[in-house]
């Protein structure tokens, strides 16, 4: 079995130092990376690929969560945190495990077992981490990529979000951004009370939509407040009304 590419992810410098002086006794195991903050990781994944990430949640500017939805491709990853109120979504998300601060060695040692399993029977990470969007909790804020420079948007600062081939185009006022992932997956994370998919390709914000008009004989088309025109499918147009109607 190869070595496994580790990158270590944790605000805290002494529990960077502690884990990477357990890690350095297995002989499976490089440690290829240690990151201060989920900028650094994500910079770290896309230079070293690391198979597998030891990753804690809460970090300043972007948490534990925000960055495995940002990393390609998807490590491993052990979520290693003081605060035991994540362990339902870190699983929620397929960890492959949840270390709670303080550990031990035997503790470690449980996991990367578990980790061993999970490379010799690989599974499809982004497969399952759309799955987890169906019942998630609904987003609140969205950490988008542009080249090296990540950007972290209020979901209520979205005008819509728009299908591309595999991916989803964000729209907002500070730009528009693409991401990996489908637009059904992402449907199920924003919370129906503020957003419609009003065509196959398109969810919009409905606080954003300044008025809908006619468009041609029996279509329709939304007019968002910064004059952007979105074409409403019939389905589209009864959600939206039904949507408009109960607020």
């Amino acid at each position: 079995m190869k070595k496994l590419s580790v990158a270590i992810v944790d605000d805290e410098p002494l529990a960077r130092d502690y884990l990477a002086d357990l890690l350095s006794g297995y002989e499976d195991l490089e440690l290829v990376a240690q990151c201060s903050d989920g900028f650094e990781a994500v910079k770290a994944c896309a230079e070293f690929k690391p198979d597998l990430m030891f990753l804690d949640i809460q970090m300043p500017k972007l948490d534990g969560f925000e960055v495995l939805e940002l990393v390609e491709p998807k490590p491993y990853v052990v979520f290693v945190t003081a605060y035991d109120e994540y362990a339902l979504k870190a699983f929620g998300v397929h960890a492959v495990d949840y270390l709670l601060k303080p550990f031990s060695q035997q503790r470690l040692e449980q996991a990367l077992e578990q980790v061993r399993q999970r490379y010799a029977k690989p599974q499809k990470l982004q497969g399952l981490l759309d799955d987890y969007g169906k019942k998630g909790d609904f987003l609140q804020r969205v950490a988008l990529q542009d080249g090296s420079t990540v950007h972290i948007i209020a979901v209520g600062d979205l005008e819509y979000v728009s299908a591309q081939d595999d991916y989803v185009e964000f729209h907002s006022k500070n730009g528009s951004f693409l991401k990996h992932q489908t637009l059904s997956s992402l449907e199920k994370r924003l919370d129906p009370k503020d957003f419609v998919r009003i065509h196959r390709s398109t969810l919009v914000n409905l606080h954003k939509i300044d008025r809908i008009e006619p468009w041609g004989k029996d279509n329709k088309v939304a007019i968002m407040k910064d004059g952007t025109k979105l074409r409403v499918s019939r389905s589209g147009y009864r959600k939206l009304r039904n949507a408009l109607e109960r607020d």
